[in-house]
């Protein structure tokens, strides 16, 4: 298994496409197989998403709806509504698994990678990518 180790800055972003560092790494990895992909971060997560048409900013509105930004979080650390942060994880899963053909990461036509960080207190991040070849 071949796993490598990206960092991203998210500063002044809450989505952020990754998708050319795994596309990437897939294409260094070769052949057939799966690539597993994670934040390690309490307060992120990846999703598939078509993005450029507006829908980066759906998924953060979206995310604000179902997880208020206020005092209600018993998580009650750093900035007024950091506890939702800590929630996202539950809602917005921080691994992925793609398949990979000949070095090919299997997308539909509009999927991309996305990290969804919406914890401004740290924009310092990380993706973790393996590849496992059949």
């Amino acid at each position: 298994m071949r796993t490598e180790r990206f960092s991203i800055d998210t500063s002044g972003r809450q989505v952020i496409d990754v998708t050319e560092h795994v596309l990437g790494f897939a294409r260094e990895s070769g052949g057939d197989g799966l690539l597993s992909v994670f934040v390690p971060h309490a307060t992120a997560g990846l999703a598939l998403m078509e993005t450029g048409a507006g829908s980066e900013a759906d998924l953060v509105e979206a995310i604000e709806r179902l997880l208020p930004r206020d005092d209600r979080y018993r998580h009650r650390h750093g900035s007024e509504g950091h506890g939702a942060d800590h929630l996202i994880p539950a809602f917005v899963s921080s691994s992925l698994v793609l398949p990979v053909l000949d070095g090919d990461v299997v997308l539909g036509t509009w999927q991309r990678v996305v990290v969804l960080d919406t914890n401004r207190e740290n924009n310092a991040r990380s993706l973790v990518v393996s590849f496992l070849s059949d």
